[in-house]
């Protein structure tokens, strides 16, 4: 399948890139960088809704391929709101980046899926580290499975699952990073084996090859596994407080909505993750899904981010843990929920 095919078969979400709402007539002026994955939906809701202008906000979307990519735009100021993964966070604190969390988005959701070379080796009571194990006797070759870069959510939440969890044998399985669209390309192409996805990934490739199997949830690859946040730059918290509250205050409405009306959340979803390439009604789908958890509370991934951050150390992608003094900045949401 060439690039075109792929595009028009509904399983880019790049080509979501770049996506801008309305100017506010006054406000702070928000660049807003993000992935691709459903686990964003709150804040192009929010946007969707109008939730953002109403709160004199006039948001520019840019669309990065992994959290750790967006960190360099960080760094130089080239956005104030950072849309993706916990993970990166507090390694850009520890060198001088001045990045706040004020939200949360989804949790829970990574999944790992297996192509059907693999697929067929997960077999009713068959363990993981087994099937990994005939795939390799059957194939002669490990398992390649794909991710996002080390230090990324994606990438920690695989190597938890395959060491600490499925126990396998590092002899069956081959860890290789990739972009989000590559991931999904290669599973589709069954250039690897299996794959971590979010949503609408899980959605669009199921869709295309039903043989594509579901393996591990979110919370089995990690447990409370932390995901999507909304963090800040300090320059811009401090230059707009009132605007960061009332985008948290939209946030919280926007996972109601999320949850209540998915069917009405679904098309602002479709126009930032599919800009009318990925069918609206996956879409819609994707938004129900079982990795599909909306979460706004920014304190319920504080202790699983701290886990995760250790882990990464453990594996060698973190030098040590670094302090999340700072970091979480948490009367937002609790403002906003009182104002319910």
């Amino acid at each position: 399948m060439d690039r075109r095919q792929f595009l028009l078969s509904g399983s880019s979400l790049l080509a979501a890139a770049p996506f801008a709402s309305a100017r506010a007539q006054a406000g702070a002026t928000a660049r807003v960088g993000y992935i691709p994955v459903i686990g964003t939906a709150p804040i192009f809701v929010a946007n969707g809704e109008g939730w953002l202008k109403e709160a004199g906000i006039s948001a520019a979307f840019t669309v990065f391929e992994s959290g750790p990519n967006m960190i360099q735009a960080l760094a130089s100021g080239t956005i104030d709101l950072y849309v993706a993964g916990i993970a990166p966070l507090a390694v850009a604190r520890s060198r001088g980046v001045d990045i706040r969390v004020v939200a949360a988005t989804a949790i829970a959701e990574n999944v790992f899926v297996a192509a059907p070379a693999l697929a067929k080796y997960f077999t009713p009571g068959t363990a993981p580290a087994a099937a990994f194990k005939a795939h390799r006797a059957a194939s002669g070759k490990p398992a390649r499975l794909a991710t996002q870069p080390a230090g990324s959510v994606p990438n920690t939440t695989l190597q938890y699952w395959l060491w600490e969890v499925a126990k396998a044998d590092k002899a069956d399985v081959e860890v290789v990073p990739m972009g989000i669209d590559a991931t999904q390309q290669a599973v589709l192409a069954a250039a690897v084996e299996g794959a971590i996805v979010r949503e609408p990934a899980l959605t669009i490739i199921q869709s295309r090859n039903p043989g594509i199997k579901l393996v591990a949830g979110g919370e089995e690859l990690f447990p409370g596994q932390p995901g999507t946040v909304v963090a800040a730059s300090g320059a811009f918290v401090t230059k707009n407080p009132d605007a960061v509250q009332k985008l948290v205050n939209g946030l919280v409405r926007a996972a109601d909505l999320l949850v209540k009306s998915p069917e009405k959340a679904a098309p602002h979803v479709g126009a930032a993750l599919g800009k009318g390439i990925v069918d609206p009604a996956l879409i819609k789908q994707a938004l129900v899904s079982p990795a599909s958890k909306f979460e706004i509370d920014p304190r319920k991934i504080i202790e699983p981010a701290r886990a995760m951050q250790a882990y990464q150390v453990k594996l060698g992608s973190l030098e040590k843990e670094l302090p999340f003094d700072g970091l979480f900045e948490t009367q937002y949401y609790e403002r906003a929920i009182k104002n319910l």
